[in-house]
């Protein structure tokens, strides 16, 4: 099924102290040990490394399923503090040696890890610390019977709740642990924590978020170095990094930014791309990047029969009956599997530069600037329930961390506020994020090749191959009668699917997750302004091989 090209052979084992894993905390007595480890044990795939458990003595459980980077010792989880409290995290901080050199500096750490720094800011500062952190996180703090749960800003990193019939509290990496033990259940806020006294608080509160403070003006030399800056961070493990690479603008600029950090230092970046064949639209911009830019390149591909044939798993890992989660995280999934069998454990990709700059086709035909900002606004705010899902559960499901360079704070923030007008397609003769690519176009030193440069946005979906779409499409028609289609709407009331691929998905997820609760924690990706709902970037008559009869 796979095909790899320069197979990495030998890697230098590097202590590093950064971890990725799934969580799982109860809080309330009465649950027994054997069962919160099973609980815990349905997300091995997040740390198939180590399992870790630990009981406090009021009777609450603090469970830890490890991701290793590599020789990790000093880490494990739940990790105490100073005193009474004890902590568990999924996900990185970015900050945490200037925390530690700083604001954190009389206390007594015990690891190494990044993670350590937050049971410290509880004990320093209470519940109010959540902005200080610089990362993408989902953690859980214990302190005798007081707790406090926090998720990132844009919610990078995924975390549920939910309470049971005898009022124990859960939080958890994925559904998959608490989806048959709580009454009601659903998805923790991004940019919110949460505590008994408090209730959920929101502590980002950015300014985009009005509409009408987009007023900045364009400067091309400030979204280059902050996108710069933003990646540095991510590449501050010593393991080998990889990059998600599909040949589209996103991936490609991360890819060129890495592979220059990278050189600085005397290393090699390693590139990864899929797609149905060698002839695939996102294989053949990759080898172009990867040539350009010198990385060791891999390309995997895989057959329409072998996507279809995972389609099970793949729901029961994403968690989610999306159309376009599903039919962009199949090809992401065998691209993680195929990673991780070479031995790397963190990548870079591409998620949040359409939402931020307006990139997807749709945005062209936007009414006005004041609903083109509005709808890039709504994207990102929803990033958490397509896009970030994705990228994190068809990685992780094979013990892969995936960074996302565009959603760093500084960069988001700054990039959201530019003037409407600067970065509307229409602006540019229909060209999406022109100004993200002007940024990249120095001749005297180019990031890219001109044909990637300005390569029209193309939907990782479509791009390993405009047949994995059609013939999913196909295939799911005969799996679904007319005769369930005419009973969708009393099958699944809520969110009623209404194509046969739709249904087919939905009747899956169903099969793993029956919970209204469940089904609730869905949002489905729908594109704006154009007559054809349809998901994939072909539906729009913009496309430059529009496909505007696609699912219907």
């Amino acid at each position: 099924m796979v095909l790899i090209r320069n197979l990495i052979t030998h890697f230098c084992p590097i202590k590093i102290y950064i971890i990725m894993c799934g969580i799982l905390a109860i809080i309330g007595k009465g649950k027994e040990e054997a069962v919160v480890k099973e609980l815990s044990k349905r997300m091995s795939h997040r740390g198939p490394d180590e399992s870790d458990i630990y009981q406090t003595e009021n009777g609450h459980f603090l469970s830890h399923e490890r991701l290793s980077i590599i020789d990790l010792h000093s880490g494990k989880q739940p990790i105490q503090g100073t005193s009474t409290a004890y902590m568990v995290h999924n996900g990185e901080i970015y900050n945490h040696q200037e925390l530690r050199d700083g604001i954190l500096k009389d206390h007594r750490f015990r690891t190494k890890s990044d993670s350590e720094v937050i049971v410290h800011l509880y004990e320093e500062f209470g519940y109010d610390f959540c902005n200080l952190l610089d990362g993408d996180w989902a953690f859980v703090v214990v302190d005798g019977d007081d707790f406090i749960a926090g998720r990132d800003p844009m919610g990078v990193k995924p975390l549920y709740y939910g309470l049971d019939d005898r009022g124990r509290v859960y939080f958890s990496s994925e559904m998959k642990p608490i989806s048959d033990q709580c009454k009601t259940f659903s998805t923790f806020p991004p940019g919110h924590y949460y505590t008994p006294k408090t209730g959920f608080v929101k502590y980002y509160i950015p300014e985009y978020e009005d509409f009408e403070k987009a007023i900045q003006p364009l400067d091309l030399e400030l979204i280059r170095t902050t996108l710069i800056e933003s990646t540095r961070k991510r590449l501050m493990s010593d393991v080998p990094i990889g990059v998600l690479l599909s040949g589209g603008l996103d991936s490609s600029l991360t890819s060129s930014i890495a592979a220059r950090l990278l050189a600085e230092k005397g290393k090699k970046l390693h590139s990864f791309s899929i797609g149905l064949d060698a002839d695939a639209p996102d294989a053949v911009a990759a080898r172009k990047v990867a040539d350009f830019l010198g990385t060791e390149h891999h390309e995997i591909h895989f057959t329409i029969e072998e996507g279809i044939k995972i389609l099970e798993k793949l729901i029961w890992h994403l968690e989610t009956y999306d159309v376009t989660s599903i039919r962009a995280s199949t090809p992401m999934y065998f691209l993680s599997k195929a990673i991780t069998d070479l031995g790397i454990k963190v990548v870079l990709s591409g998620e949040g530069a359409d939402e931020i700059f307006g990139g997807y086709l749709y945005f062209r035909n936007a009414p006005s600037l004041e609903e083109f900002q509005k709808e890039t606004i709504e994207r990102v705010q929803k990033l958490f329930t397509a896009d970030l899902l994705r990228a994190d559960k068809s990685t992780m499901a094979h013990g892969l961390e995936a960074r996302v360079p565009f959603l760093d704070k500084a960069f988001l923030e700054m990039a959201i506020q530019i003037k409407p007008e600067e970065k509307q397609p229409k602006t540019y003769q229909g060209v999406e994020k022109y100004i993200l690519r002007k940024a990249f176009d120095t001749p005297e030193n180019p990031y890219l090749p001109q044909e990637v440069l300005w390569r029209q946005k193309e939907q990782f979906s479509d791009g390993v191959g405009y047949n994995w779409i059609d013939k999913l499409i196909d295939y799911c028609a005969t799996q679904v009668s007319d005769l369930q289609m005419q009973g969708a709407e009393k099958e699944y009331p809520y969110n009623t699917p209404t194509t046969k691929e739709a249904y087919f998905y939905r009747s899956i997820f169903n099969k793993y997750y029956p919970q209204l609760s469940a089904a609730q924690t869905v949002r489905k990706w729908i594109p704006k302004w154009q007559e054809n709902q349809d998901p994939s970037g072909r539906a729009n008559a913009a496309h430059v091989q529009a496909d505007i009869e696609i699912a219907k």
